[in-house]
């Protein structure tokens, strides 16, 4: 049965449209299982009822106009219990209700499988059999198998049949779900766009001339770099320092070790070029893929889009010019930077991809531009939608294609809201993050590379709050040494001075391992990582930390963090080796000074050693994604459990008040660096808890200082108070809603105001 299995899921997943799915469903089914009828009921949720929508084995004509009112009959006791119903005879269940116009009346065993995505049931997979039959384990377990399975497709191949004929006047006006990147309202028309080259399609094949062949990659190599220098240059007036680093880290995989002599190896054991890159691309993205890092883990996509890039240039191939519109909303499965880059900013009106998170450079590079976007928009059949006018809002990760009259009108008062929204945010510019009752929260950003470029905007940030240090590493084939980290770390040291810079320590293994340092575990969150790798091998510890004090010789700008620390013996260990580096680089002449060092506070048993950690270090930073992922038992990129992922559950609350607790008894300041820092949500609560500085992406320093300049800290602390007394996430994201929406400020974080 598998094998029938996945043969009916392929089916459907090529069918046009929901009808053909059906279709394909009912007949195949039937088939498999050898029953007299299959038929399909879908749950229309809008008019309340379940609706006949295919069936092989009772009458066609049935089809369309049989519908139940959910709830009723046996459909509705499956749909109400969502799961499997298993009848002998189903005449004699008291919920049963025979439907003569059917033909129903002359069978007796009965299968009903509910169709579920996301926790709805869509509708009932539904097995019919003249005589009495009670249907075999295997055979439920069959049926419920394909149900999961085709509920997805059921849900794509409905959108698709949608969009094939859109619109009547008296369809309800859908949206495609999606996860927001980028807030904002854009409305314009689609644009599709797709990797100009398959490298998965490249074969094997022996080179005729090994040393051709490595000139051809080189020359393709450099000829990526000078795309990617003329399109930093086109974005540059629109992005911040932080932003334009994605071309940095760009350049810093393109040129890296990895990439070049693991392709220039593979073409003289053999393979020819494109061969190669194949491989050595492949290889290079599966160590991102496999980190549960998400800004980490994105790259893996960029990784790919280089590797696409290079092999255009070695098949001589010239994308054809777009045409863009004036309102062009760039639409595909995997959007590359450069593809965005090459729209004219003032022609570029959203950003829709079926993949990929706010965490990928897409939706980075979206937020710097002040781009709405929506990642993961899985639902969207992307070849169909070509030309269609579509509307992108950012704030709620929705999609709509061919939005009727009403859905357009509202839109296009949002965007005019969003529009003034955007200029009183404007105005801050130069402002300080102070309450209205003169308190100041320094805001400060968190980056992983700092580009050369200094355009305006870098001005915003108190300084750095997090400073990544691990993707210079993972591109390379081996350990920097102290001098290359060194001069990495001076750049950004001197770009932000005196302002301070928080460096956090070499933060890999288990979800993130180097390619020249492997590491295989079975529950890489629980693994070894972060300060755990660095102790066990003191000579990388070390030697990232002569490099990083070296840089900040006449600076005196720099705060080391310590990452994923569970025991105070791990601060004892690490300050030894931090003390001992100093004085050796005293020793050999070196003007080093004692730099402030903190903890990063991410595992529940640091959380509960708060204030044994604050004895020994000289602040305390709080990565709230991690925290959360850990306190709730949740993998927030998993999708069958990441709507249980919420920074707003109590036990998150609490965490971070015993923490504050800990700090204060020895008088040490408390910053928070993970999304939750730049979420305006939630700055009612870190200011109510008396938080010291919030760190955050570029793109969200605005609307939390709006938030900071529009609140006392005495209202946030009524705020929090009754905050702590909610029992659940939902009730106190409602209350800090109301608590936006009463100075204003709903507008930042959903459309409208």
């Amino acid at each position: 049965m598998l094998e029938s299995l996945r043969r009916i899921v392929q089916e459907v997943n090529n069918a046009r449209d929901l009808e053909e799915a059906l279709t394909i469903i009912v007949r195949r089914v039937k088939g498999a299982v050898g029953a007299d009828v299959c038929s399909v009921y879908l749950n229309d949720y809008d008019n309340h009822r379940h609706v006949l929508h295919a069936t092989d084995g009772l009458r066609k004509d049935a089809v369309g106009r049989v519908r139940l009112e959910l709830g009723r009959g046996l459909i509705g006791l499956v749909s109400e219990r969502a799961e499997p119903i298993n009848l002998d005879d189903a005449a004699n269940h008291p919920r049963y209700e025979c439907i003569i116009d059917t033909g129903e009346e002359r069978y007796h065993g009965f299968l009903g499988a509910p169709i579920i995505q996301n926790r709805k049931v869509l509708g009932v997979l539904v097995l019919r059999q003249r005589e009495q039959r009670h249907f075999g384990e295997d055979e439920v377990t069959f049926v419920m198998t394909l149900a999961s399975q085709l509920a997805g497709a059921i849900t794509f191949a409905r959108t698709s049949g949608e969009l094939a004929r859109l619109q009547d006047e008296g369809i309800p006006q859908r949206f495609l779900p999606g996860l927001a990147a980028s807030p904002g309202i854009g409305i314009g028309v689609a644009v599709v766009v797709y990797p100009p080259a398959d490298l998965d399609a490249v074969p094997d094949r022996r080179p005729e001339d090994p040393a051709a062949e490595s000139e051809d990659f080189r020359r393709a190599v450099r000829n990526v770099a000078d795309d990617l220098d003329r399109f930093a240059s086109r974005t540059q007036v629109h992005l911040s320092t932080e932003d334009m680093a994605l071309f940095d880290a760009w350049r810093l995989m393109l040129e890296s070790d990895t990439l070049i002599d693991g392709t220039l190896s593979r073409i003289r054991d053999g393979n020819w070029a494109p061969g190669a890159l194949r491989e050595t691309i492949t290889e290079h993205a599966r160590v991102f893929d496999n980190m549960d890092d998400t800004y980490l883990r994105e790259r893996a996509s960029d990784v790919r889009d280089l590797g696409r890039c290079i092999l255009m240039h070695l098949q001589n191939q010239v994308a054809a010019p777009i045409q863009y519109p004036a309102q062009a909303i760039l639409v595909g499965e995997e959007i590359s930077a450069m593809q965005i880059a090459d729209v004219p900013r003032e022609k570029l009106a959203g950003i829709v991809s079926t993949t990929g998170s706010g965490s990928s450079h897409v939706g980075i590079l979206a937020r710097g531009m002040g781009v709405p976007a929506a990642m993961g928009v899985s639902d969207l059949p992307v070849g169909r939608v070509e030309g269609r006018e579509m509307v992108v809002d950012g704030y709620r990760g929705r999609v709509y294609v061919s939005p009727g009259p009403a859905v357009r009108l509202e839109y296009q008062r949002l965007a005019a809201d969003d529009a003034a929204l955007t200029n009183e945010l404007q105005a801050l510019r130069h402002l300080p993050a102070e309450t209205t009752d003169g308190y100041l929260i320094p805001l400060y950003l968190n980056t992983g590379l700092v580009s050369e470029n200094r355009p305006l905007g870098i001005e915003e940030s108190a300084g750095v709050g997090l400073y990544r240090t691990e993707l210079p590493f993972i591109v390379r084939d081996s350990f920097p040494g102290e001098a290359a980290q060194m001069a990495n770390y001076r750049h950004v040291l001197e770009l932000f001075a005196p302002r301070p810079v928080t460096i956090r320590t070499l933060d890999i293994g288990g979800d993130k391992p180097l390619p020249y340092f492997p590491m295989h575990e079975a529950n890489p969150f629980l693994g070894w990582r972060g300060i755990r790798i660095t102790l066990d091998h003191p000579e990388i510890f070390i030697t990232q930390v002569r490099a990083v004090l070296r840089a900040a010789i006449g600076l005196d700008n720099l705060q080391l963090l310590l990452p994923m620390v569970s025991t105070v013996t791990e601060v004892d260990d690490a300050l030894l080796l931090i003390r001992r580096a100093h004085d050796e680089l005293l020793e050999e002449g070196y003007q080093v000074r004692m730099p402030p060092v903190g903890v990063m506070i991410e595992v529940p048993a640091a959380v509960y050693q708060a204030e044994a950690l604050a004895r020994r270090v000289d602040f305390l930073s709080v990565g709230t994604n991690d925290l959360t992922q850990y306190l709730l038992a949740v993998d927030r990129n998993n999708p069958h459990v990441a709507k249980l992922y919420n920074e707003y559950h109590p036990a998150v609350l609490r965490a971070l008040l015993q923490i504050l607790t800990g700090a204060r008894l020895h008088g040490k300041e408390v910053s928070v660096c993970g999304e939750m820092a730049g979420d305006p949500l939630a700055t009612f609560l870190l200011l109510g808890m008396g938080v010291h500085s919030l760190s955050m992406g570029a793109g969200s320093l605005l609307r939390v200082k709006k938030v900071i300049r529009s609140i006392s800290k005495v209202r946030a602390r009524e705020v929090l108070k009754v905050a702590l007394q909610c029992e659940d996430a939902g009730s106190v994201r409602r209350l800090l809603l109301d608590a936006l929406e009463t100075v204003g400020l709903g507008g930042l974080v959903r459309p409208g105001r």
